[in-house]
């Protein structure tokens, strides 16, 4: 067994349900579509029908194995990051496991983080191996975030999709996963939260009253809102410390790297963040067009992406790094296998 751990294949799961920006227009009637994209980056999303995140991740779980012959019994642990499970118990991470057919002696959780879970989840994988408590984990990122948006709340329905994303990690001889920068600040947990439905605030008559805020959009407490403008301001604030700072404890340079790949929030803040970190155009990756933020299945989707498109190959590495919701932050260099 090698005492490294490494990303070794990743797969992607989109729900079949499309919501283009002329739709949003035909509901809404206030913006255009150029207007919709010039402020999001998007022009269409991936939403659920009826599916369960527990449909989306194994799915996706399955088109791993599919995609990369990878032999399901060889699953060791497998890790659900999700902010929308099923129930609030038994843990999704479960019923996944029964639905892939993985082993009874693997070990499955889930954990709740948004746009930093990739990251998070990368460095669990990562001690899981190379603590010796598994040589194969399974990590699946999966939302349903469109789920917990009001029809009416345009601010975040012209943003965010759905989507699911498997990776796997392993034993590696070779270096593959790189040294971690996290961080937490729960001060700022009400900025980007769903005030009510759980045990805090339990659902009742009153959380689920309409409210409409001065520019039009429509929520009720039960649903998730986002203060943009502060959510803006924390990522810009954390980001170069965390740039540069795993930057260094991976002792390598931006010059270094092959490519950069920050959680996809929206065109305008990775503007903002690529000006800011001084990253050259073609190192930075833009890949929210046709998803839209898909909270922690963002990375993994625009790495997928960058590998297919020929972008990111065998012995490139990669700077990731995302920040949003809890408020959480990480990055870590990835080195492709």
């Amino acid at each position: 067994m090698g005492h490294e751990a490494a990303v070794k294949a990743i797969s992607v799961y989109l729900p079949e349900g499309v919501l283009d920006n002329a739709e949003l227009v035909r509901q809404f009637g206030t913006w255009t579509e150029n207007k919709i994209y010039g402020k999001t980056g998007v022009s269409e999303r991936r939403v659920v029908g009826d599916e369960k995140v527990s449909d989306l991740a194994a799915a996706a779980g399955e088109r791993l194995f599919e995609e990369h012959g990878i032999d399901r019994g060889s699953i060791d642990f497998l890790l659900l990051c999700t902010e929308c499970p099923d129930y609030f118990l038994p843990a999704t991470a479960c019923i996944v496991q029964n639905r892939l057919g993985l082993r009874k002696d693997a070990g499955a959780l889930d954990y709740n983080l948004g746009c930093s879970g990739f990251i998070y989840g990368l460095a669990l994988a990562k001690g899981l191996v190379l603590g010796g408590v598994a040589r194969r984990v399974l990590l699946i990122t999966a939302e349903t975030i469109t789920r917990t948006i009001h029809p009416q709340d345009k601010s975040t329905r012209t943003l965010f999709g759905d989507a699911a994303a498997a990776t796997l990690v392993e034993s590696s001889a070779e270096r593959g996963i790189g040294e971690f920068v996290l961080g937490t600040d729960g001060s700022g947990a009400e900025r980007l939260i769903i005030p009510a439905g759980a045990w805090a605030r339990p659902s009742s008559p009153e959380t689920r009253v309409e409210t409409k805020n001065k520019w039009g959009n429509v929520r009720t407490l039960e649903n998730l809102y986002m203060d943009g403008p502060e959510i803006l301001k924390f990522s810009m604030e954390v980001a170069p410390d965390c740039m540069n700072d795993t930057l260094e404890r991976n002792g390598t340079s931006l010059e270094a790297l092959r490519l950069v790949v920050l959680h996809q929030a929206s065109h305008m803040m990775l503007v903002k963040l690529r000006e800011l970190l001084a990253i050259p155009e073609e190192k930075f990756v833009f890949n929210i067009e046709k998803y839209g933020n898909t909270v922690s299945s963002t990375i993994p989707i625009a790495l997928y992406d960058s590998m297919r498109s020929g972008r990111l190959g065998k012995g490139d590495s990669v700077l990731v790094m995302g920040f949003g919701v809890g408020l959480s932050w990480g990055g870590t260099v990835l080195h492709m296998s």
